[in-house]
């Protein structure tokens, strides 16, 4: 796997720096502080999202320090004492770190990634933390939903020329394939994470020659054993798959060889693919398989198969790499707690929005499956001293409606974090994409499909133990007395 290994201790917000600075010879300067990263809600309406980017927050986490010219800037900006610069001279990072595994669905408001330290530097992580998770997050979670829809067919990412930004397009691919993806066009992220190169040819290929026949025979006499031909340039039908089965008998034939496929980027797609099936099946050609892209989502991609479409695989591109129908994933960090004289003062984040209060207290979130079937019944996140006895019946219950309880039975508790940074020391070794990928797919499965659906999906609860809601409860009733 790669490992990032570049400094971006500075890609941060500049109220970062100067809450840290504030904070320098006051009563909390070396105070230990919780801060919880979760979201509110889920994208496109989904039902849950996938979890990633820890890979890469642990590459950050590992590579945190300021060079000289990082000093030299910020001496500059004359808004920071002479200590904290020397702070800053000599910063290590020794903040304990969970989060949850990459793969893993996740719902909103519990927390994905917890951070305990000195005040100071777990602030200063906020920027990056919420940028890497947010990014990767996204686009796995979009990534998955167009991998359902495509109902086991393999989905190709395409997208990197219509990402934003080079990191975009790398880790949109890294994440694109942690959503289901079967491979990426994007060979960098291919050969670095070790994942499948997948590509066809170009339209300019086919406007090189002098004629569509010449251009496909040439490519199929340089590729014999990986023929797949793009049809649509001119005229699919008339001309495209009339002269991709000329190539496959004139050239493929004689060697003892069958076409890898043919792909379809333009149009209407159901309509040709249907024709395009009986075109290459009349011609001795059924194993040939068909390919299509052209701006498809989960929806285009599931009305295409209602309605017949002949689709063996997908390459999708600028509306998974950029998630386009909901650009962005929303995770927010916020503190929940401090030690103070050895022990924990919980805090909480109170809002006239309601979905915005906040969770207070150091928690830990965990997944209840039912022992039978091996689906998740609900999460539910506690305080950090109190355990699951998965032994004996267990009340949740909506920490909305409290009165919308349930007792589970023969089940049993898994807890859903991970540590990957003690004293921010790296801990945790990330697994490889493609052991990523298979967790995930492992985690989707063990969710009802009435979760799963694309439009009204059946609300996954996270409930609150009774200790932790009767904490939240006094905090919000101690405040608005």
């Amino acid at each position: 796997m790669k490992k990032d290994s570049r400094n971006l201790t500075m890609l941060m917000d500049l109220y970062e720096m100067t809450m840290a600075n504030g904070l320098f010879d006051t009563d909390y300067e070396n105070t230990i502080a919780y801060f919880d990263m979760f979201f509110r809600k889920v994208p496109d309406n989904g039902g849950f999202a996938i979890m990633a980017g820890i890979e890469q927050l642990i590459d950050y986490f590992n590579n945190l320090s300021f060079d000289d010219s990082d000093i030299e800037y910020l001496k500059g900006l004359n808004l920071f004492c002479d200590r904290f610069i020397e702070y800053l001279k000599n910063f290590k990072f020794s903040c304990d770190v969970w989060a949850v595994p990459e793969g893993t669905p996740i719902f909103p408001h519990e927390p994905i990634v917890t951070v305990r330290g000195p005040v100071i530097e777990a602030m200063m992580v906020e920027t990056y933390l919420l940028l890497c998770v947010n990014h990767q997050s996204l686009i796995a979670t979009k990534s998955n939903r167009i991998v359902r829809a495509a109902a086991g067919r393999p989905v190709m990412e395409f997208g990197a020329r219509r990402a934003q930004g080079a990191d975009a397009a790398y880790y949109g691919a890294r994440a694109a394939i942690i959503g289901g993806c079967t491979g990426t066009s994007d060979i960098k992220t291919a050969k670095d994470f070790g994942v499948a190169a997948s590509g066809t040819m170009a339209h300019s290929w086919v406007q090189m020659f002098d004629d569509e026949y010449e251009a496909f025979k040439t490519y199929a006499e340089k590729y014999p054993s990986s023929c797949l031909l793009l049809v649509d340039t001119y005229n699919v039908l008339k001309s495209g798959i009339p002269n991709a089965i000329k190539v496959f008998d004139e050239v493929l034939k004689p060697k003892g060889l069958r076409p890898l496929g043919i792909r379809i980027d333009s149009g209407d797609i159901t309509y040709l693919t249907k024709k395009v099936r009986k075109m290459l099946d009349d011609a001795g050609y059924p194993d040939c398989k068909i390919c299509v892209s052209n701006s498809l989502d989960e929806h285009i991609i599931e009305d295409m198969l209602q309605q017949g479409a002949c689709i063996d695989s997908l390459g999708v591109g600028e509306r998974l790499i950029t998630a386009s129908s909901e650009a962005v994933f929303g995770g927010v960090y916020k503190l929940s707690a401090i030690e103070k004289n050895g022990k924990i003062i919980p805090k909480i984040k109170i809002s006239e929005n309601i979905a915005k209060i906040t969770i207070p207290g150091v928690k830990i979130p965990w997944r209840l499956y039912d022992r039978k079937t091996m689906k998740a019944i609900a999460d539910v996140i506690t305080l950090n001293d109190e355990k699951i006895d998965d032994t004996k019946p267990y009340v949740i219950f909506d920490p909305e409606h409290i009165w919308k309880k349930q007792t589970v039975t023969d089940f049993y508790a898994k807890k859903l974090q991970v540590k990957i940074m003690e004293q921010g020391k790296q801990v945790y070794e990330s697994p490889s994409v493609k052991e990523i990928s298979a967790h995930r797919e492992t985690c989707v499965n063990n969710l009802w499909d009435e979760v799963k659906r694309f439009e009204n999906p059946h609300t996954y609860y996270v409930d609150l133990s009774q200790k932790l809601w009767d904490l939240r409860d006094k905090m919000l009733r101690e405040r608005r007395d």
